[in-house]
């Protein structure tokens, strides 16, 4: 059985429910913005339309194609214009909100701070390594209360490589001082977390909140976060 010293998490939907997070925000932007007043008078349409985009811009993001700032305001522009609303200062304007508003949200997934304890009290060092922003990413784990667990914190933003380009997980493991075989990856995204960290040469841990269906093949599956300590 390995020896892992490092276990490194991914945080936006591995342990900080983004999507509810995200919904809680969005809905405070819809009501602060008076969307309703311009013709936005369904926020589950508005909410749908935006989680397109976000999707679209973030794949983006993760492949190179476009810069941060692109993503940070593009994806609310591309949603208001799906209302015909050409405002380009709204949208920058509701995206700065938007990402001063998110990480003041606390909604973590089911058995985060129970399992986030059990691996602290058993001596593992435990890292987050993330896509999102440096500044964003800190507040969130600050403000839900988790970030005293975390030794390292890596963001693609902090490290000039985004999942999943194994060069995040190198930068990562040398950040921490680590070992290779002493690591292990634990993440949502087949693509980002999984395949990116194997391709490192990393073991993973595929956390299956949503049951999907994947053609890769992780170290483990596991479909709630209380599993981890059959793992560790």
């Amino acid at each position: 059985m390995p020896f892992y010293k490092h276990i490194f998490f991914d945080l936006d939907h591995t342990l900080w429910d983004f999507e509810t997070n995200s919904e809680l925000t969005l809905k405070a932007l819809y009501h602060e913005y008076e969307l309703d007043s311009r013709n936005i008078s369904s926020f589950t349409e508005f909410h749908g339309f935006y989680k397109v985009h976000n999707h679209r811009l973030w794949d983006k993001y993760s492949k190179g194609l476009i810069k941060q700032d692109e993503l940070r305001w593009k994806r609310m522009w591309h949603t208001l214009l799906d209302y015909k609303i050409g405002d380009e200062k709204l949208a920058k304007e509701m995206s700065a909100r938007y990402l001063t508003i998110l990480p003041d949200q606390k909604a973590l997934f089911e058995h985060t701070v129970e399992i986030l304890s059990y691996l602290k009290n058993k001596n593992y060092q435990l890292h987050i390594i993330s896509n999102g922003f440096e500044e964003v990413q800190h507040n969130k784990l600050q403000k839900a209360g988790i970030k005293k667990y975390f030794t390292q914190i890596i963001t693609s933003e902090g490290s000039n490589y985004t999942k999943p380009q194994k060069e995040i997980f190198e930068f990562a493991i040398k950040m921490a001082g680590a070992l290779l075989k002493e690591c292990i990856m634990i993440g949502d995204n087949p693509e980002a977390d999984i395949q990116g960290a194997m391709n490192a040469g990393m073991d993973t841990v595929f956390v299956n909140h949503i049951n999907a269906d994947i053609s890769i093949n992780p170290t483990h599956t596991i479909y709630h976060l209380k599993e981890l300590e059959n793992i560790f």
